[in-house]
């Protein structure tokens, strides 16, 4: 069964159990700000599983398109993943432990076709210190489940899995009780960190057995459903949620309790055909086909490559798809780097450019079946992907460039000019490296720390002013003042935006308490204007816009990047410019030494205190940071 089949037949079968099928959430949550993507099923339902009636009733069912990116580095190996799908079903105050625990093993072994006796699962060890028992209720049902099935399943407690890294699996044992890190939800992650208020609960998580074999105890110790390795692959976990944290910190059983169950398709898919590798399923195989195809490279030989390039353009697809487009800052951002690091690997394989045209092709046709309701952005996602390539390449070929005049010059490379073809050309620290042994260049012996040391220089130059450009300007360099130092980008690019495009900084004074600016117009701004500007500098803090610079000679900042500054003939050859927002878009481009904040979010609120006359023609804005 392939994996469009799975998920067909899971929709269908929770829909005979009594449950309402419902569409997916986007992957960018609009009312959801303390996330950058959604990264699990139940995130679009957290409301209802706190208390919320939903429109469709207690038993809801659906699949998820996922996406973490906190599984990046992991991206490689066998399984993880950063765009997933989950299959999922809750009951809200409706079924609970043994429908939940039947139907899912129902499901498994009956609609899908998977072995038994390659299923194992966990519990819910108990808590003697906030009076939680063991989940003794589902072990034994799991146990009667099991032995319907013709399989004697005992029990083990392990407690930690680092336990049963020594420990390992002792004849006929199937059902393990952990700890709370490992079978314990709350939206804080363990029992001490459930937040008040919150129900939370004990999980049972489901494991497939992929054999003895595939076991590595040299590196990860004895196998056991809880532990690394290739051995076992966790494929389905439900959460009984049956608790709540009171405010005291105690817990107390709630009176309607919860099922929320999510299992990866992807996973699910993998164990169907029995093979650990999740990237030979039929949502990924086609990829890696095509890869094979442009690259004339095999997936046995370079498997963390078409991993990556695999996984990343599934998410850059998904992405775009939703209306997102590449930028410096929060989802934009995540986007960019999904494709970049696709390129970069691609560049490993030696596939020439605009490769992303035909491989997206093929992952297009893996969400036919997403509603345009989502995929809003079909039509223009392959369009957006395909700039953002050639930007990049474009990058790419511009940093080879300087990369060989700096060796030809100095005929040696440092950790200093890697740093600076990073910082001024955008030219990636570990392609510099690759193209330095791919060329068999000569590398500085202690180019690591010379690079960290230039590193570690910009991030404190960012956070204290060079004693030239705003001499007289602030009143020091601490905390609030640098604050209200980048406030004042902010007016400017408001002002310029919003009342005249004209206008420029004519002075400034800025304490730790207020800032006070100075600016060209010929009349009392009304209080609309005023409102509007507060309004713009709000939005772009709301946004958690990234602050960064970098030197750049006068000319390339002036004509090139058209940098605000306003005493160009007195500026020095090389300067520095700071950016505030998306680097091609930018909310403002100034000439300025510094101290900044590193993103908009440190700032506050803001607002406008007075406007009057500090002479003529000139305007003088006070304003403060709440």
């Amino acid at each position: 069964m392939n994996a469009s089949e799975i998920r067909q037949k899971y929709l269908e079968f929770q829909k005979s159990k009594g449950h309402q099928v419902i569409p997916p959430a986007p992957l960018v949550l609009e009312n959801d700000p303390t996330t950058l993507f959604t990264g699990s099923g139940m995130q679009p339902l957290l409301r209802f599983l706190l208390g919320e009636q939903h429109p469709k009733g207690t038993r809801l069912t659906d699949s998820q398109p996922c996406l973490r990116l906190q599984d990046i580095e992991d991206v490689g190996d066998p399984r993880h993943t950063t765009v997933f799908e989950m299959l999922g079903n809750w009951s809200l105050g409706d079924y609970f432990k043994e429908e939940q625990i039947r139907n899912y093993f129902e499901f498994l072994t009956k609609v899908i076709g998977l072995n038994p006796e390659k299923i194992f699962v966990t519990c819910f060890i108990g808590s003697e210190k906030y009076g939680i028992p063991k989940d003794t209720e589902a072990a034994e049902i799991w146990q009667k489940v099991f032995k319907e099935a013709g399989i004697d399943a005992k029990i083990a407690e392990i407690d930690t899995a680092e336990a049963g890294d020594k420990r390992g699996i002792k004849p006929g044992e199937r059902i393990f009780f952990y700890n709370d890190k490992e079978n314990w939800w709350s939206r804080g992650g363990g029992i001490e960190t459930t937040p008040i208020g919150d129900p939370c609960g004990p999980d049972s998580e489901v494991f497939y057995d992929f054999g003895e074999d595939k076991q590595d105890v040299e590196k990860y110790g004895k196998s056991h459903p809880a532990s690394d390795g290739a051995r076992f692959m966790e494929i389905g976990n439900q959460v009984f949620m049956q608790y709540r944290r009171n405010s005291d910190g105690s817990f107390s059983e709630l009176e309607h309790k919860n099922v929320d169950f999510g299992g990866g398709l992807e996973r699910l898919a993998a164990a169907s055909i029995e093979s650990f590798d999740v990237f030979k399923i039929s949502l990924m195989k086609p990829i890696i086909e095509k890869l094979e195809s442009l690259s004339g490279k095999s997936y046995e030989n370079n498997t963390d490559e078409m991993r990556i390039i695999a996984d990343h353009l599934r998410g850059a697809y998904l992405l775009s798809a939703q209306g997102l487009v590449p930028s410096n800052k929060a989802q934009g951002y995540a986007l960019r780097r999904l494709i970049r690091r696709a390129i970069l690997k691609a560049l490993d394989l030696g596939i020439a450019k605009d490769f992303l045209k035909e491989t997206i092709s093929t992952i297009e046709k893996e969400y036919d079946s997403l509603p345009d309701s989502i995929l809003t952005n079909r039509e223009t996602a392959l369009e957006t992907l395909e700039k953002e390539e050639k930007a990049f390449r474009k990058t790419l070929e511009k940093g080879i460039k300087e990369l060989d005049k700096i060796y030809q010059k100095n005929k040696v490379l440092s950790g200093n000019d890697i740093f600076k073809l990073q910082d001024t050309y955008g030219f990636p620290f570990e392609i510099s490296i690759e193209e330095i042994y791919r060329k068999n260049l000569k590398l500085s012996e202690n180019y690591k720390a010379e690079f960290d040391a230039a590193l570690k220089e910009q991030r404190e130059r960012s956070k204290t002013a060079s004693k030239g450009m705003f001499k007289g300007g602030l009143e020091d360099h601490g905390t609030q003042t640098t604050k209200y130092h980048t406030a004042t980008h902010l007016l400017l690019a408001a002002l310029q935006k919003h009342v005249d495009k004209n206008i420029v900084q004519k002075g400034s004074n800025i304490t730790a308490d207020r800032l006070r600016f100075d600016f060209n117009l010929d009349h009392k701004m009304t209080p609309d204007e005023l409102k509007t500007v507060e309004d713009q500098v709000n939005s772009w803090i709301s946004e958690k816009l990234p602050v960064s610079f970098a030197e750049y000679e006068k000319d390339y900042a002036k004509n090139t990047l058209k940098a605000h500054g306003q005493f160009w003939e007195k500026y020095p050859e090389k300067l520095k410019v700071y950016t505030i927002g998306d680097f091609e878009n930018p909310v403002s481009r100034e000439v300025c030494g510094g101290p900044h904040v590193e993103n908009t979010k440190e700032l506050g609120t803001f607002k406008i205190k007075k406007e009057e006359s500090s002479s003529a023609g000139v305007r003088r804005i006070k304003a403060v940071l709440e």
